[in-house]
């Protein structure tokens, strides 16, 4: 399959006009930059949702999203572009499936051996600890209530901080390598079932708009000062491609967001004790 050339993003033009400001603003903070093109890889577990968040994002269906059918293997590229910029997505295969790490599918994003079965530490070993700060976490599923008695926020927040802490052990980053280095936290709902505001944006229920929040993510992590991850052409155009080619590219980390009784009596232990963040 070859590199697809970039559509007009129609999809644009779809999402309410006070996201639309808000997008048109981000992008062009990124051309004042001199950042033309944008790729992003979306990694993580499958059906977690990064199909439907992808979806989201460009506001037109590009990626096809099926209940109860398994993820392909081959990597499938999105290109869409507005006033010279352009924007790709890259929408991967889950990385797990049934609990177990999906070697293959990692393989076909780039070729790695004696991989862990942890999902944090399979891509760091396939990109090395420096993808951390090139990347921001996604939680899905977010318009779910949290338990009785917890603010929205303050539930937010001790979710976060958990697969924080868990990426940092799976990926054995000490904290004194990422100092100077946060991964900012996006939560996304990409059902019907999302609220909206007066503007008639989607809207968590903490009020915030999610779309225009996920982009300014996005670009504060295309725009910091880390050096970007280096992907092979391979990963979308197949294995007979050029290696000449390579994207660059700031990640996001596609996980869902679960609401589980254990979960929450942790949280709900962890606000009694007073401990506090990673």
């Amino acid at each position: 399959m070859g590199t697809p050339l970039p559509r007009e993003w129609v999809g644009l033009q779809q999402f309410p006009a006070a996201t639309q400001t808000k997008l048109f603003e981000l992008l062009g903070k990124l051309k004042q930059k001199n950042v033309n093109t944008l790729t992003i890889l979306v990694m993580g577990k499958g059906g977690v949702g990064k199909s439907s968040t992808i979806n989201s994002l460009i506001g037109e269906q590009v990626v096809r999203v099926t209940a109860f059918q398994s993820e392909g293997l081959r990597p499938i590229m999105a290109s869409r572009s507005w006033a010279g910029f352009t924007l790709n997505v890259i929408d991967t295969p889950g990385l797990v499936e049934a609990g177990y790490v999906n070697h293959q599918a990692l393989q076909l994003i780039k070729g790695v051996d004696d991989l862990d079965k942890q999902i944090i530490r399979a891509i760091t070993n396939s990109f090395g600890k420096e993808i951390w700060r090139k990347s921001l976490l996604v939680l899905t599923h977010a318009q779910l209530c949290p338990p009785d008695g917890l603010s929205y926020d303050v539930f937010s927040s001790k979710r976060s901080e958990g697969v924080l802490k868990a990426i940092r052990i799976g990926a054995r980053i000490r904290k004194k390598d990422f100092d100077d280095s946060v991964i900012p936290v996006v939560l996304v709902e990409n059902s019907g079932r999302c609220n909206k505001n007066d503007s008639d944006e989607k809207i968590l229920p903490n009020d915030d708009a999610w779309i225009p929040n996920l982009v300014k993510a996005i670009t504060s992590v295309a725009t910091n000062k880390s050096q970007a991850i280096v992907v092979s052409k391979k990963l979308v155009d197949g294995s007979d491609a050029s290696e000449k080619g390579k994207l660059w590219i700031p990640v996001i980390l596609g996980l869902q967001w679960f609401v589980i009784k254990w979960i929450q009596g942790a949280i709900k232990r962890d606000i009694a004790t007073g401990n506090g963040p990673i």
